[in-house]
């Protein structure tokens, strides 16, 4: 447990006290990744650098600071908005009828997740930085291999704020690399509609923690005793 212990130590979640300049430093990094790095939205359209949206004002924020207080990764989960909806809804096409997709009340949909460039497997890589081969990709002094660690010190937060808010379902929109991946770590997204345009070649995916808690908790229990650990 060597790694998910350097993950907890490492990076962690932000002081409440902090939020403010935290959530700032989220805006740039969004920028730098979704308008510089990607051109997925126009820098035009954010004067000061920072990109923000619609969502931002009641969506919860996660961080991950690396030793020096320095920001290296970024998530947020997003709630439904007065019609209920989530943009994962509106902007991919779903396989599932609106009937029998989960209770938005018990549901938040990942958004914006990110790691810093310096910290991504290899120059030229795609937005995520996290996806196919990345836990293969660690070179001797080179701190790109640390961004699996940043990953899941996200999703550890993710996962506690979901459980205090009584969040059962996770909606999600990746790479397929990124979401085999995560299975490798058995947290399971099962596909629910074709892959689509949506800031780069996506596909949308929806997460049931109750089953990804049984998944993990027969393949890798430590695991699942990290995520589920208070965190300090």
């Amino acid at each position: 447990m060597s790694n998910l212990a350097f993950a907890q130590t490492n990076y962690r979640s932000h002081d409440p006290s902090s939020q403010p300049r935290a959530l700032r430093s989220a805006m740039e990094l969004r920028y730098q990744v979704y308008c510089i790095e990607s051109n997925f939205l126009c820098a035009d359209d954010y004067p000061d650098n920072v990109e923000f949206d619609e969502h931002d004002g009641s969506a919860a924020h996660f961080y991950a600071f690396d030793a020096h207080e320095e920001l290296v990764g970024y998530v947020r989960l997003i709630r439904p908005d007065v019609d209920q909806r989530f943009p994962i809804e509106t902007r991919c096409p779903l396989s599932i009828e609106a009937a029998a997709r989960p209770v938005p009340q018990q549901t938040a949909e990942i958004s914006r997740l990110m790691v810093r460039r310096d910290y991504r497997r290899r120059r030229g890589d795609r937005l995520s930085g996290v996806t196919a081969e990345q836990n293969s990709a660690a070179f001797a002094g080179d701190r790109r291999h640390e961004a699996p660690q940043i990953l899941l010190s996200l999703y550890r937060q993710m996962y506690a704020y979901s459980r205090r808010c009584s969040i059962r379902y996770w909606y999600a929109a990746m790479e397929r690399p990124l979401a085999r991946s995560l299975l490798r770590l058995n947290f399971a997204f099962n596909p629910i509609g074709p892959e689509t345009d949506y800031y780069g070649p996506i596909t949308p995916y929806l997460a049931d923690l109750r089953d990804l808690e049984a998944r993990v908790g027969v393949r890798r229990p430590e695991l699942l005793d990290w995520l589920q650990k208070p965190m300090s």
